[in-house]
């Protein structure tokens, strides 16, 4: 059962290649975040059931370089990188490269991994956030060199920060068959509201969300770290 989701990640992923090859991006966006939505079912089925696997992590990694690295590299290259030509589908690559060192260094560390987080930013997220930004881009009508500049300019932090070490949310166990507070279902609900009443601006908003929750954590946790070191070199003095 968890594969057959997996398997529909990966066909969205193929669609939305082929839509970016026939110009239709507002589509291959579209697929791209409905993979998205497969890509999380799959690892809550493969834990219900208990039906995890190493056969699931392999497949489920293969998936995810198809529908979330090659995918939005070539709908963010046909949308707007073409122009830029060579600077165009290099820094494509670079996203489709970052993206596969970072589903191979995943797989390395699967059982040593943390499970409440993620090391670097997750390909899928990296994913949501081009296709949101292009599905906000057609929403409020913005094209053209600008339009452009920033997906350029979008693809080198998302490749960073998916090879990068810094710690992000993963939400594994987000137990969401358990019993929640009301004020919990009443949240879901709104969210929902607010999704489908203006899908493209909430999916760039959380997306952008949680693309600096890991480096804005990280400085939080630093700057901790160092008033804390800071208290004892002041208190060293007076137990001497």
């Amino acid at each position: 059962m968890p594969n057959l989701f997996t398997s529909g990640s990966l066909f969205c992923g193929f669609y939305a290649i082929i839509a970016s090859f026939n110009g239709k991006y507002l589509i291959a966006a579209v697929a791209i975040m409905i993979a998205i939505v497969f890509d999380g079912i799959d690892g809550k089925v493969a834990r219900l059931t208990r039906t995890t696997s190493r056969f699931g992590v392999e497949y489920d990694s293969l998936s995810d370089l198809v529908a979330f690295g090659v995918a939005p590299a070539i709908l963010a290259f046909s949308w707007a990188l073409h122009p830029f030509e060579k600077w165009g589908w290099l820094a494509a690559f670079l996203y489709v490269a970052c993206g596969a060192l970072r589903l191979a260094r995943f797989n390395v560390q699967f059982d040593t991994i943390e499970p409440r987080h993620f090391r670097g930013l997750p390909v899928p997220a990296a994913a949501s956030l081009i296709a949101a930004t292009i599905l906000l881009f057609y929403r409020l009508g913005i094209k053209g060199v600008g339009a452009n500049l920033c997906i350029l300019f979008l693809l080198f932090p998302l490749s960073f920060l998916m090879v990068s070490n810094i710690r992000y949310p993963s939400f594994k166990d987000l137990a969401l068959l358990k019993r929640k507070p009301f004020n919990t279902l009443v949240a879901m609900i709104l969210t929902i509201v607010v999704v489908v009443a203006e899908p493209a601006i909430t999916l760039f908003i959380f997306s952008c969300f949680y693309l600096v929750s890991g480096p804005g954590k990280a400085v939080r946790e630093w700057h901790k770290k160092r008033m804390t070191a800071l208290r004892e070199e002041k208190r060293e003095p007076l137990i001497q």
